[in-house]
């Protein structure tokens, strides 16, 4: 059974039809008295309803409503009936075929339509004993303006469906950006500091038994911490949360001196200085919304997770004897979230880290600035906005 849209759509036509016919069998003889010219014959009437019962089923069959339609009232033109309601068949059915075939085909039969309205023209001014030039320019005029009138209609619906093509393409692929960036984010971490753990524990395991079990420990929590951050991310993919709660527990800077503790128990000096009014013990609600480009909760995750990829990248690439040092500040209504290493510097290497902090930074109206210190080093700072009181 068709849908009930498609249904409507059908009886719509079906009216439309039945509307044509009946005006072109009343209309038609009036029509002619007007113009002076003899009453219709059963001929005429036949090429009416002719011309008018295949529109019923022009959405379905638009090409063949066209041509029936057509030749049907350029018979009738040919003939040297009068001119009357048939020709709002033909208006009807070139629309409908215009607006629903592309260009290509479109084009090609209205032009083929036009030449027969010419022929038709002129056989009807011999007929009449008239030249029928100046009815060259008239009688055009009723499949040229419906011709017209479908390409634009066609063509606008074109173009609305690709915006809306475009606009889910550039959902997706912000989707799979954010998918990405998450998973590198939750896993990265996990993994270089499992690495580095590994690294010590298999360094002292036969000397100190005990710092050895401490780094397995250490394993142990962040391999589960990694794996449901993983797992979420997963279930978030396969569309399984069904959920408008955040897919993933909420981060925010109340939770960087745990990622320090962290981050220190793999060997990696880290200084923290924390603004006062961002004490640990504060976390900002998922409700709380700043007048910024993002919630104030956004922007506590995204200032989180700059400190935890910049940590990542020390712990990476900063050497053995490096230290950091994480600085957050709030001054008006911006956050400065500065990390910084006093490593081999070097530029910054390419991949989803840097990119994908300054799109975090982008993404709530901030902005990020990454590459080597003028001492030596490597420096990561972000200015968030933040409007309201304080977090």
């Amino acid at each position: 059974m068709p849908p009930p849209e498609r249904r409507h759509r059908s009886w719509v036509d079906v009216v439309v039809a039945a509307a044509l016919l009946a005006f072109g069998l009343v209309g038609s003889g009036p029509a002619a008295r007007s113009q002076g010219m003899p009453d219709l014959d059963t001929v005429a009437y036949v090429l009416v309803v002719v011309a008018c019962v295949p529109l019923a089923l022009t959405r379905r069959h638009p090409m063949r409503t066209f041509a029936v339609t057509g030749l049907a009232v350029m018979a009738y033109v040919a003939l040297g009936y009068a001119y009357g309601p048939i020709l709002f068949a033909c208006l009807v059915a070139v629309y409908t075929m215009a607006s629903r075939y592309p260009p290509r085909v479109a084009v090609p039969a209205v032009v083929a339509l036009l030449g027969l309205t010419a022929v038709a023209v002129l056989v009807r001014g011999a007929a009449t004993g008239a030249t029928g030039w100046d009815q060259l320019l008239d009688v055009p005029a009723w499949v040229i303006a419906p011709a017209a009138a479908g390409l634009t209609v066609r063509a606008r619906r074109e173009f609305q469906a690709g915006l809306r093509d475009e606009q889910v393409r550039r959902v997706l692929t912000e989707e799979r950006l954010t998918l990405a960036q998450e998973v590198h984010d939750v896993v990265g971490h996990g993994l270089a500091v499992i690495a580095m753990q590994a690294g010590a524990a298999l360094h002292v395991l036969d000397r100190n038994p005990g710092q050895a079990r401490e780094s397995l420990e250490a394993i142990r929590s962040t391999s589960k911490e990694s794996l449901a951050g993983l797992r979420a991310e997963l279930d978030a993919l396969r569309g399984q949360t069904g959920q408008s709660e955040p897919r993933w527990p909420g981060v925010g800077l109340a939770d960087v001196p745990a990622l320090a503790a962290r981050m220190r128990s793999t060997g990696l000096p880290v200084l923290l200085d924390l603004d006062a009014c961002l004490a640990p013990s504060r976390r900002v609600a998922t409700h709380d919304r700043s007048d910024g480009d993002g919630s104030r909760a956004q922007v506590d995750q995204v200032a989180y997770r700059i400190v935890q990829e910049s940590l990542t990248n020390v712990l990476r690439h900063a050497g053995p004897k490096a230290t950091a040092s994480v600085r957050v500040r709030r001054t008006g209504n911006e956050l400065l979230v500065e990390v910084a290493d006093t490593g081999c510097g070097g530029t910054a290497h390419p991949g989803y880290g840097i990119a994908g902090m300054r799109r975090r930074a982008l993404a709530v109206g901030g902005r990020l600035e990454a590459g080597p210190a003028p001492d030596g080093g490597f420096v990561v700072r972000a200015h968030l906005p933040v409007r309201g009181s304080a977090t």
